[in-house]
């Protein structure tokens, strides 16, 4: 890697002149979006403890998002799946250093503030690389752009991602910046290098391994077949791909394998001293009942007293049961057992999958079981109340159709095209997480905006622009409205 290319690396941070009215403005958004969450878990959040892990699972819910992020920045541990984020931990390290110094100095811990920070800068990228796309790779005006963007987050799930501790809002930033270089690449003719393909891998499939197939594509539809020589194939595909997948198997065999026969052997003592102190309670009250017998003083009272206790006993004991009922994981069946294949599903409905969750909680969030969590007390599908949610979906799907259309002719568009259709194999064709598969909007639903600025440059010239652009205009400013007012409900009331 030469001086100028670690330059230009650099400047893909540096905000443009033209840009900075919008930055100004969504940086302002999302700010008060991370304060919420901020003020919603403060008190909860902040005192410093000794199990970290059990507090921030047990106590944070926003729909399906994971906490792990405040865990690993608390006590430092390969807390993620290492299969699926087998880098992610590792990146968090300096994170948790920084919090341990504040946690010194200030007496609480800062872990929600730290993570915010990370968050509200890869929102904040996130939102530039995707107005550089529409500006700069598709070649829409600067209003147009604009008017993309502030649409794009009012999607329900992006603007959750960019407010929940998860890794979703980094993998959008990762993603969107290798849409943006890969595009500007295939417009001046040039070349994905060796160091950008190692570097994007690395730092895009260590935090989500799926997405590294990602960068793949980037370089097929860049460099084209050139990949396939030995060169480019082992030193930038497969060696990167080896020694990522070589860091996940030390972290689960060195770190995640004995912290887990750790914990088993703690459970199953805990469990073992409870079953010994029943069993004693137990022998206790056999004790106290005979000797009651043979004083003859159980009355009948007492016998109806005693027959009520147990009834409410096993009354409580079903209650019990039912309750954890609604807590078994909710999902259809897989294709079979395995370390992964058993993440699959075949049997779960794709059509109202599709309806409700993959177009519809992800751009708007339903009002029943509002942010719930599926592997709780959320049915996997739940359907709007009223009819103008269906309308407004379809609308945005014909938007995303007739963009498809408008950029058929894109090389770019293709490689944007690529993505998503990653993505839907594994969510829709798999059955990967299709449970909840809005989770996972950050990391594909960018083709939407993306595909309308296709059709905008394919109408600019026409009388319907106008009005195309008005439409836009009034769904993003309907969905601001509709999904930060049902956040607010959510988190305050």
């Amino acid at each position: 890697m030469n001086t100028n290319s670690l330059l230009s690396a650099f400047r893909l941070f540096r905000v443009k002149r033209e840009e900075r009215p919008l930055a100004t403005v969504m940086l302002l958004m999302f700010l008060a979006l991370d304060a919420l969450v901020i003020c919603k878990y403060y008190d909860v959040f902040t005192p410093q403890t000794t199990y970290y892990w059990h507090l921030f699972i047990s106590k944070f819910h926003i729909s399906g998002f994971d906490p792990i992020t405040y865990s690993v920045v608390s006590n430092w541990t390969a807390g993620y799946n290492v299969y699926r984020h087998p880098l992610l931990a590792f990146f968090m390290y300096v994170p948790y250093l920084i919090n341990q110094g504040l946690m010194w100095l200030t007496g609480i811990n800062c872990a929600i503030f730290i993570v915010s920070a990370i968050q509200l800068f890869a929102a904040f990228y996130s939102m530039l690389f995707l107005y550089r796309i529409c500006r700069e790779v598709v070649g829409v005006s600067r209003t147009d752009s604009t008017l993309l963007t502030v649409f794009y987050f009012g999607f329900a799930f992006v603007m959750l991602s960019t407010m929940a501790p998860d890794h979703f809002v980094i993998s959008m930033m990762l993603l969107l910046l290798a849409l943006y270089v890969s595009g500007k690449l295939i417009l001046k003719g040039k070349k994905l290098s060796g160091w950008q393909a190692v570097t994007y891998f690395f730092i895009t499939a260590g935090t989500s391994l799926n997405n590294g197939l990602k960068i793949y594509l980037s370089e097929l539809f860049v460099n084209g077949w050139r990949i396939f020589r030995p060169k480019f194939l082992f030193g930038c595909i497969l060696l990167p791909a080896a020694l990522t997948w070589g860091v996940a198997r030390m972290s689960y065999d060195h770190i995640v394998w004995p912290r887990d026969v750790a914990a088993k052997a703690a459970r199953e003592k805990a469990k073992a001293e409870k079953e010994a102190k029943r069993k004693a309670e137990r022998a206790e009250q056999a004790r106290r009942d005979s000797i009651a017998f043979a004083a003859f003083t159980t009355t009948q009272q007492d016998s109806a007293i005693a027959a009520k206790a147990e009834r409410d006993s096993i009354n409580k004991a079903k209650a019990a049961q039912a309750k954890k009922k609604k807590r078994v994981r909710k999902n259809g069946k897989p294709i079979a057992d395995g370390e992964f294949i058993s993440w699959t599903d075949v049997t779960t409905s794709r059509s109202e999958s599709i309806v409700e969750n993959l177009f519809g909680e992800s751009i708007q969030l339903h009002q029943d079981y509002l942010l719930g969590d599926v592997l709780r007390t959320r049915p996997m599908m739940v359907h709007y109340r009223y009819a103008f949610n269906y309308i407004i979906e379809g609308i945005i799907t014909l938007l995303f159709v007739l963009g498809i259309w408008a950029g058929r002719r894109s090389r770019f568009f293709w490689l944007a095209m690529s993505y998503f259709a990653l993505d839907m194999v594994l969510h829709v064709g798999l059955g990967f997480g299709i449970n909840e598969v809005y989770i996972m909007s950050a990391h594909w639903i960018y083709i939407i905006p993306i595909a309308v600025a296709f059709l905008l440059k394919a109408t600019q010239k026409r009388r319907k622009a106008l009005a195309l652009k008005g439409l836009i205009a009034a769904l993003a400013a309907y969905l601001w409205v509709w999904n930060v007012s049902l956040i607010v409900q959510y988190l305050f009331f």
